[in-house]
């Protein structure tokens, strides 16, 4: 009788655990599609950076990345894409978002800059001025910690940053720039509200 009672526990216990695991919310993961390189699977943390991640999956939706290149690498450092001309500027995009990172009020982004961690671009001195561009890092920079809005990890493809990363430059600047062929995001049934904007900063 003892066995069979154990037995039954074991078994609740089993379910329970199983039950419970049936309702933690995923979070999202993005395949950045590379042109004759392959893709990069990213993780993406909205409990980190809410605002941010909900940009970034917008913006994939609406096919804004595709076609767009990653026009700056600083090998050791990081890979840098998204800009609508390709050139590093975000002049004519029509809208900005509020830096979610501590030096800018924003406590609960903890991200660490390490390698493989995917962040926003941003205007030096204006901590609410990213909008479509991103990086991700090759190798850590402490340094922006808490001052940059990290969003994410890589979960796989880190030989095609580092293959970007080591592609010959002109100063920082890619040489053969990679072009994004697609970017998509699977929310595993979430939804994601449209971002917070503000005015465009230039």
């Amino acid at each position: 009788m003892k066995r069979k009672f154990f037995v039954g526990v074991v078994i609740l216990m089993l379910l329970a655990t199983v039950l419970g695991g049936c309702g933690e919310k995923k979070n999202p993961v993005a395949t950045i599609s590379i042109v004759d390189y392959g893709d990069i699977v990213v993780e993406l943390y909205p409990d980190k950076a809410p605002n941010t991640v909900s940009n970034f999956i917008s913006l994939a939706n609406e096919g804004y990345y595709s076609g767009k290149v990653f026009h700056r690498a600083v090998s050791g450092f990081m890979i840098q894409g998204g800009s609508p001309n390709g050139d590093g500027s975000s002049s004519g995009f029509p809208y900005a978002i509020a830096g979610e990172f501590s030096a800018n009020g924003f406590a609960q982004n903890d991200i660490v800059h390490e390698a493989g961690v995917i962040s926003m671009a941003r205007l030096s001195g204006k901590n609410d001025s990213a909008s479509c561009q991103f990086f991700i890092m090759h190798g850590a920079a402490n340094h922006l910690d808490g001052q940059y809005a990290a969003f994410g990890k890589v979960l796989s493809g880190m030989e095609i940053v580092d293959q970007i990363a080591t592609a010959p430059v002109n100063g920082d600047a890619l040489v053969n720039q990679p072009v994004i062929k697609s970017v998509t995001v699977d929310t595993h049934g979430e939804k994601y509200a449209a971002p917070v904007t503000l005015a465009p900063v230039q």
